[in-house]
């Protein structure tokens, strides 16, 4: 679905509540120029007690964080920002939707050191289903190894969400789609396995849990984070600063993707090679109908995890 068939009309910019269509920037804009802007990924559900925004503290401060390494001053508080998330999301009377914020570099020059460009930032919401498609998250996805290696954090820090590194994914997902997958598995510069292009990846072993650690040149994912302690709460051992080669992904017994677009992913094949059963195998969907049913119900256990509209 495109931006015109969806019932949005308005986007919170630098302060104001402006007209989708008004939300423009200038041709010269440094962020669009060089990809010195930072971002997120949000998902707001409607719960059982109310619409919510899942983890949104954590996102914040990932945001914040992000931008420290381009010394981009994010020009309003945390308390600014959702207070204006919240008001947005009322405007466009939605219950649930994914939330994108963006923070970057205006216009100003065009000289690769940006000091003299005023910071900008954006929030948009708009609403957002499954992203790999419906029936993904009951059958799985074929997905392929990328022949692009995911970019190193000596290179582009990888614990910061930043807009230009986005090209190494774009890369990789286009790869995917003209053979035919519907996503990509990316190796880091070691040739192990790093992530998806835009998902963080498990595996399952013998009853155990793996997840690729952040020196495998991976983002940190908010729903990595959470699919880790929900693991441990119901008795899985996880590993979650795996090392974990390619031929690991061929003899997995199960593998699935996480993240806020993605949810929790089953992954049915790899480079056609089927995965256990080539279904959604036992612990994913232990893992999967629990993840759904505590942004369903807002558990007290998880009560922390929620930000109510």
């Amino acid at each position: 679905m495109g931006f015109d068939e969806m019932d949005v009309d308005t986007i919170w910019m630098d302060g104001e509540f402006v007209d989708w269509d008004d939300a423009q920037i200038h041709v010269l804009t440094h962020g669009l120029h060089y990809g010195t802007g930072v971002f997120e990924g949000v998902r707001c559900y409607d719960t059982a007690k109310g619409p919510a925004i899942f983890r949104w503290e954590d996102h914040l401060e990932r945001l914040y964080d992000s931008a420290k390494p381009y010394d981009l001053e994010i020009p309003y508080d945390p308390a600014e920002l959702t207070e204006a998330t919240i008001e947005l999301i009322d405007r466009q009377d939605l219950t649930s939707c994914y939330i994108r914020p963006i923070a970057f570099y205006g216009y100003g020059m065009l000289g690769l050191n940006p000091s003299d460009c005023p910071e900008q930032i954006a929030i948009a919401v708009w609403p957002w289903g499954a992203y790999l498609g419906e029936e993904a998250l009951e059958e799985g996805v074929d997905v392929a190894v990328s022949s692009w290696r995911k970019h190193a954090s000596s290179q582009i820090p990888t614990n910061s969400k930043t807009t230009g590194a986005y090209v190494n994914s774009v890369l990789a997902s286009l790869e995917a789609k003209e053979n035919d997958y519907v996503e990509a598995i990316v190796l880091n510069k070691e040739g192990n396995v790093a992530e998806g292009p835009g998902e963080n990846i498990f595996l399952v072993r013998d009853g155990e849990i793996f997840t690729t650690g952040l020196a495998e040149s991976i983002l940190d994912g908010i729903t990595r984070q959470s699919v880790i302690d929900i693991a441990r709460d119901l008795g899985y051992t996880v590993y979650d600063q795996a090392t974990i080669s390619r031929g690991e992904l061929y003899t997995a017994d199960e593998l699935f993707f996480t993240g806020t677009a993605a949810e929790v992913t089953p992954i049915r094949s790899v480079d056609d090679n089927e995965i256990g059963e080539g279904t959604k195998g036992p612990v994913t969907d232990d893992i999967q109908s629990t993840f759904f049913e505590i942004v369903d119900q807002q558990p007290e256990a998880y009560a922390d995890w929620f930000h109510p509209v």
